[in-house]
């Protein structure tokens, strides 16, 4: 949306693959860059505007932004904490509402509404139907054993089974023992 508002948009990634996709998707109207500190860094004191949206699956968004980087933002600028659910990968993030969405440090406008797609509950909770109906009748088609041992990404999204830790993530950040979810499922 920003670049169809004629933003200058740069999108920072560690993934080699991803950035070249999107430079390839958008044809030159953005800028890609690999996440370093500095190149974190040196975008931040340019932007008016910076979104975090940091996913580790199973574990907390990793701090990417300090608060001193906050300090020396411009004044009036905004952050927006997509990652808030997962902690926050700005350090000066705190979960908001959308009843009081915003605060201000050091003159940066903070936006960390925990449940963002809440704003638009009906769009999003169509969305997420959308994403997970093939999934829910693969379970109620075959059982749940059976879809997860014929499918590899549902299988994927088990976290806990028959009392096993199943997703590596959730097991090192909690310190428990890991089981792969193909041991506990039919077929996996």
């Amino acid at each position: 949306m920003a670049v169809g508002m004629g933003a200058h948009v740069t999108i920072i990634d560690r993934s080699l693959t991803r950035l070249r996709q999107l430079d390839d998707l958008f044809q030159g109207r953005i800028t890609t860059a690999y996440a370093t500190e500095e190149t974190i860094e040196a975008e931040l004191l340019q932007s008016d505007l910076v979104v975090g949206a940091v996913l580790v699956a199973g574990a907390a968004a990793p701090k990417l932004v300090s608060r001193e980087m906050v300090t020396r933002m411009k004044q009036g600028s905004a952050m927006v904490d997509v990652a808030i659910d997962q902690g926050g990968c700005f350090e000066t993030s705190r979960p908001t509402t959308h009843e009081n969405p915003t605060y201000l440090v050091d003159g940066v406008v903070h936006y960390c509404v925990a449940n963002m797609p809440g704003a638009v509950a009906r769009t999003s909770t169509l969305a997420l139907n959308n994403a997970t109906l093939p999934h829910v009748l693969a379970i109620a088609n075959k059982g749940w054993e059976a879809a997860l041992g014929d499918n590899k990404h549902l299988r994927e999204g088990l976290n806990v089974c028959r009392g096993k830790v199943t997703y590596k993530a959730v097991a090192e950040v909690f310190g428990l023992e890991y089981t792969a979810a193909e041991k506990m499922v039919a077929g996996g």
